[in-house]
């Protein structure tokens, strides 16, 4: 997940699970695999684990891209980094001693973020941020994949943004929920540099077209910036 321009991260929790390989194929032509953890606690739904995630890793040249939706990150967090996770990235909203994991995440080799909820502003972040490679801004609330974008976020963006440069600090922004070619240019546009697609994209019968959609759309607002 290196590189300036806007990468594009599909959510395997919108895959069909009995036919996961077929479905990593479908999206070759993406940046990054995003992997939803959920443990039916901090999130009321369940998803994968950590031998689907090995295997996941295992059978895509792409980054994986792993999101912890649990409890105890602080457990968790280290253990996906040393099976292969490229970016690991928890919830400030449950992580006890985020620093720590921060820290164990790259000790273990794999790049480290934060993750906020829509309730959680993004001052949350303030005293952790300069250590982040990345941040998560969720655009729903977190448990279910096909919610629709929360269009308060794109102000959130923006304070993120603004937070960082006034630390000195250029985490990269990625953000989860209801995103699609419809809104990826002012989502770009606000301050995020990764979009999580996966009904957009594994809804749609060519993945790669839509993926490609949604890149180009974010790379008007690119060209804009830059």
């Amino acid at each position: 997940m290196e590189g300036h321009r806007v990468l594009i991260a599909p959510s395997v929790l919108s895959a069909d699970f009995l036919r996961l390989g077929e479905e990593l194929d479908s999206i070759a032509t993406a940046d990054a695999i995003h992997y939803d953890v959920m443990d039916g606690h901090f999130v009321p739904n369940v998803s994968f684990g950590l031998d689907i995630a090995k295997q996941v890793k295992g059978a895509s040249e792409l980054p994986l891209d792993v999101h912890l939706m649990v409890d105890n990150p602080d457990v968790a967090a280290p253990t996906y980094a040393q099976a292969g996770a490229d970016m690991v990235t928890v919830h400030v909203e449950a992580a006890r001693h985020i620093h720590r994991i921060v820290g164990q995440v790259h000790a273990a080799g794999a790049k480290a973020g934060a993750v906020i909820n829509p309730g959680t502003p993004v001052s949350a972040l303030e005293a952790i941020l300069p250590e982040l490679d990345m941040v998560l801004v969720m655009s729903v609330d977190p448990g279910f994949g096909g919610q629709s974008f929360i269009p308060t976020t794109l102000a959130k963006l923006r304070e993120l943004k603004a937070l960082a440069a006034r630390l000195g600090c250029s985490p990269r922004v990625e953000v989860d929920g209801g995103i699609s070619a419809s809104n990826a240019r002012e989502v770009v546009a606000a301050g995020a540099d990764v979009l999580v697609a996966g009904s957009s994209v594994f809804k749609a019968a060519d993945r790669a077209k839509a993926i490609a959609d949604i890149r180009a759309q974010a790379a008007l607002a690119d060209a804009r910036e830059a």
